[in-house]
């Protein structure tokens, strides 16, 4: 049973009124083909006309969470599909915002501003928005997870560092995004910026 299902109380018996029946068989690892050539000649030579056959626990255990593995491939292909499109339209509303602001990034370095202050006046509010997400997202995210642990007859609760741990992830993952054009945009020559046309 999978863990759908809560553990029911089970009884095994030897029952010798019984002419067929299921071997439970534990092979030593690397061993299987010799142990399966073995099993089908006993087979033989006690019942011929009985047809062997056999199949691997294992294999038996792994079809009931078919379900679980198809989702969790969906999961981790919507997953890596959504972050790099998040992390396109981040990059294009950083190069938007840094040409937008080049005048006022090129005065603040003429007036003195090193390159490290501008990369953070300029990925401040992209972090800011990042952060925004991560509170809102959370407690989402959290119910849905919860609400997908009620089937199990056991589960574990969700730990809170789990979610620090995705926020964590989604602000470095925007800081690398913005970074590229934060620099980009910290280290131009103002006079190209203030020059006019």
């Amino acid at each position: 049973m999978s863990l759908h299902d809560p553990i029911r109380p089970l009884i095994a018996r030897m029952d010798t009124g019984n002419t067929y029946g299921l071997a439970l068989v534990r092979v030593e690892a690397g061993r299987t083909p010799q142990a399966l050539d073995g099993l089908e000649k006993i087979t033989k030579t006690l019942n011929p006309k009985f047809l062997f056959t056999y199949s691997f626990s294992e294999e038996e255990y792994q079809q009931l969470y078919t379900n679980e593995q198809i989702v969790s491939r969906l999961a981790n292909v919507f997953a890596a599909l959504a972050i790099f499109i998040s992390c396109m339209g981040l990059l294009g509303l950083t190069m938007f915002t840094a040409e937008q602001r080049a005048k006022e990034l090129s005065i603040r370095k003429v007036l003195g501003a090193n390159a490290g202050s501008l990369f953070t006046l300029l990925s401040r509010e992209f972090v800011a928005l990042v952060l925004v997400a991560v509170v809102i997202a959370s407690p989402i995210a959290w119910l849905s997870m919860d609400r997908w642990l009620q089937d199990y007859a056991y589960r574990t609760p969700i730990e809170w560092w789990i979610f620090g741990l995705a926020g964590i992830a989604a602000m470095l993952i925007a800081l690398v995004t913005v970074s590229f054009q934060a620099v980009k945009a910290a280290l131009l020559n103002p006079i190209k910026s203030l020059r006019t046309e």
